[in-house]
């Protein structure tokens, strides 16, 4: 059974502020670590629940957060940018489950440290007319490799906006959000003890159910996205770019052979709105 570990940052119990995610001061070097040990209790949970192979993708920032020398010395670690699939890079081995830990709400959202992608750049992005955080967006990359997104760990908002869309997937509410960076949080041993157990049920019981350990590759679809961004000057600097369309000052539109595609369109696009920072 293999499996793959997106781990984000602004979900893991205990992190509230945007200091907390940046690198450079210890408030990070703290929360990086409660983000590994969250991680770390997602690959021992999968493999006491039956999983032969798991990785775990550094999906936070430059994707350098992770501490691999705390990691279960089984899992292997995905680390670094740029990668052609970002949060979901591991998928291309065969991952037949997907776990979704430390993510965060939509932009927009009352959720803690809520953003999608780039908090700078982008207000709002949909595929197919719906509105999708990051879970959606990466969660819709997962199944075009023909993974399940089976566990996700984050805040109560993230949780309630997240779970129609996985049904069937396991939840682990780390904190409470009373606003962008407020609210009330277990405590990291409480989290990590949480998702170690609920990664742990989710592989037994997809092992018990007869499902095929490793992903066949579903077939692509074609994707329209709608991207809300920031300023008029981001939609002025993205618009070079020939296959998107203006809608109006602040909204964009470009079609994609797939969702794989969308998400590397999005992540060029992020990655060009440094010009203007």
């Amino acid at each position: 059974m293999k499996v793959l570990i997106s781990a984000d940052i602004e979900g893991v119990a205990g992190v509230f502020h945007p200091e907390q995610t940046r690198a450079g001061n210890g408030e990070y070097e703290a929360a990086r670590r409660w983000m590994t040990l969250e991680a770390n209790a997602a690959i021992e949970g999968a493999f006491a629940g039956g999983a032969t192979q798991v990785w775990v993708n550094d999906s936070h920032g430059g994707f350098r957060n992770l501490l691999p020398d705390l990691l279960d010395a089984r899992a292997q670690v995905v680390l670094g940018k740029p990668r052609t699939l970002g949060m979901m890079a591991g998928l291309e081995y065969g991952a037949a489950l997907v776990f979704m830990i430390g993510y965060h709400a939509k932009s927009q959202t009352r959720g803690i440290l809520a953003h999608t992608i780039n908090s700078f750049a982008f207000a709002r992005v949909s595929l197919n007319g719906v509105e999708v955080g990051e879970a959606g967006l990466y969660g819709a990359l997962a199944e075009e490799y023909g993974a399940r997104v089976a566990l996700l760990s984050g805040d109560d908002v993230f949780a309630e906006e997240t779970a129609p869309r996985f049904p069937g997937a396991r939840f682990v509410v780390t904190k409470s959000a009373t606003g962008h960076a407020s609210g009330v949080t277990q405590s990291p041993a409480y989290a990590r003890d949480a998702i170690g157990t609920a990664a742990r049920e989710v592989v037994r019981q997809h092992l018990a159910e007869g499902h095929a350990p490793h992903a066949t590759r579903a077939g692509a679809k074609p994707v329209e996205c709608e991207l809300r961004v920031q300023t008029t000057a981001l939609a002025d600097l993205f618009c070079q770019w020939p296959t998107l369309t203006r809608v109006d000052a602040v909204t964009l539109r470009f079609d994609a052979a797939s969702a794989e595609d969308a998400v590397r369109m999005l992540n060029c696009l992020s990655a060009m709105s440094f010009m203007l920072r």
